[in-house]
């Protein structure tokens, strides 16, 4: 039988919890009643009382009363209740967790949630549920269901909801998940500003047998795919979408903090990255972009969403950003430049094509680049669209590790990175021919490709990478 633990404060929420429980047990699953109060005492009597929960943080119930001061007692009972909650899962007691409350109360069990892996269900009924609940969620897959009233007592409207609230947990704790295949995982960003291009390059790493995890750049969606990428849990990163950096940077809504862009350097997981919508910075509606940017170039992406256009100063600091970033990384990274727009707005005819901002994006890179980094030559590219042609890292069969990759380099692309741009006569008899003769050579040290397109890595026996082929001539010093 499944069991799904219940976290709160008992002395103020004791007869709904006694509500909740009676639903949950109604609906066939087991429950475990955690009391987290502190000042008063407990309405229902619990499974684990509040003396136990204040021992699991080294501290004492009686310190707490004595003490008075009821901001220092909920941190305290919130990491008791998080170590009790580990516990729990750690001996198999635990198959799901819910819980209800106002600010202080969703605090409290919310931190308790986030101690617990992606995928064990974690249901929240709260009086903030509809207001911003970033600092409740984090980087994890909590859900939180509006309370509609406040948790104060019974109610038609309160009954309903807390009754849905059980049942939904009723039924994730004891559903069942069907296994799947064990594959490599990559972890790709996305905007609707750069779909098709993360759209092909997914579909091609799912046909050689890797499992895509896509995550929209909204700032929560950078900051889980990093916390995955710490985990161990992703292989790769497909990191095309690096929008967030200017939310942080410029002050938009939508950042995921100072520390984007560096899990997968610190851990030494293969990375392609770009440049996907470092065009823009985003805000809500019109209405409440800060008055110093009303001047500013806005484009109205939806009745929700505002952009607006980086400029050249903002770009290039961007670009610095990002090279310093990439210059500490400690595992092979690829890099494109997508010369023709960083978004499908940012292309010849758009609202935010910008040349000149663009440029400077590219140029501070370049600066701030390690010497290591190094562009021969582009890729020779006809008009921006979508074409089945895969970025050169997108090619690599699935291995033991996940990816192999070649040497650090820099890939200058001329296609967009709202798209992948097909090469100039990739089709023709001569550009065939040529692709017989892709080959690797050894250079002063270093790694050179001969060839127009198409790269394709794999492992040499001497445990080096090797290219048999690849869209343009590249050199690792």
């Amino acid at each position: 039988m499944a069991t799904v633990v219940l976290v709160g404060t008992l002395d103020t929420k004791g007869q709904e919890y006694a509500y909740l429980r009676d639903r949950l047990r109604q609906h066939g699953v087991d429950v475990i009643l955690v009391d987290a109060g502190v000042l008063g005492s407990p309405l229902t009597m619990p499974d684990i009382d509040r003396v136990d929960v204040a021992r699991a943080a080294d501290s004492s119930l009686e310190g707490l009363i004595a003490a008075g001061d009821r901001g220092a007692a909920v941190e305290t009972m919130a990491h008791g209740a998080a170590e009790v909650v580990r516990r729990l899962h750690a001996e198999g007691r635990l198959q799901g967790i819910l819980g209800l409350g106002g600010s202080g109360g969703t605090t409290l069990v919310t931190q308790a949630m986030r101690q617990l892996p992606v995928g064990v269900p974690k249901l929240m009924v709260s009086t903030v549920a509809s207001g911003d609940t970033r600092p409740y969620v984090g980087n994890v897959d909590i859900i939180m269901m509006y309370s509609v009233v406040d948790i104060a007592g019974l109610n038609r409207i309160s009954r309903r909801i807390l009754g849905n609230a059980a049942a939904a947990m009723a039924g994730m704790a004891a559903a069942t998940i069907p296994e799947a295949a064990d594959r490599p995982l990559v972890g790709a960003t996305m905007f609707g500003v750069t779909t098709p291009c993360v759209t092909t390059a997914r579909e091609r790493l799912e046909s050689l047998g890797y499992e895509v995890l896509v995550f929209h750049a909204t700032g929560a969606g950078g900051r889980s795919m990093e916390a995955l990428l710490k985990g161990g849990f992703i292989s790769a990163a497909l990191d095309i979408t690096t929008t967030e950096l200017a939310d942080e940077l410029v002050g938009g809504v939508l950042s995921a903090g100072p520390n984007r862009l560096e899990a997968a350097g610190a851990m030494g997981i293969p990375q392609v990255v770009s440049l996907g919508a470092l065009d823009m910075v985003n805000f809500g509606p019109i209405d409440t972009v800060p008055t110093r940017f009303k001047e500013r170039l806005l484009y109205k992406h939806n009745s929700s969403i505002t952009l607006m256009r980086t400029t050249p100063e903002e770009c290039a600091e961007l670009g610095r950003i990002i090279a310093r970033k990439l210059n500490v990384a400690r595992g092979p990274i690829t890099l494109f430049i997508p010369l023709k727009g960083v978004s499908l707005i940012d292309a010849v005819g758009q609202p935010f094509h910008d040349p000149a901002a663009d440029q400077a994006l590219f140029e501070a890179r370049a600066a701030t680049s390690t010497p290591q980094w190094r562009c021969v030559s582009w890729i020779p590219t006809s008009m921006i669209r979508l074409s089945p042609w895969p970025w050169p890292i997108l090619c690599m069969p699935p291995t033991r590790h996940g990816f192999t990759a070649a040497r650090r380099y820099t890939h200058e692309s001329r296609g967009g990175a709202g798209s992948l741009a097909r090469p100039s006569g990739a089709g023709s008899p001569d550009h065939r021919r040529r692709g017989r003769d892709r080959t690797l050579r050894q250079v002063r040290g270093g790694w050179r490709c001969r060839s127009d397109h198409h790269l394709q890595f794999g492992p040499l026996s001497d445990g080096r990478t090797r290219l048999p082929g690849g869209p343009a001539p590249l050199r690792r010093r």
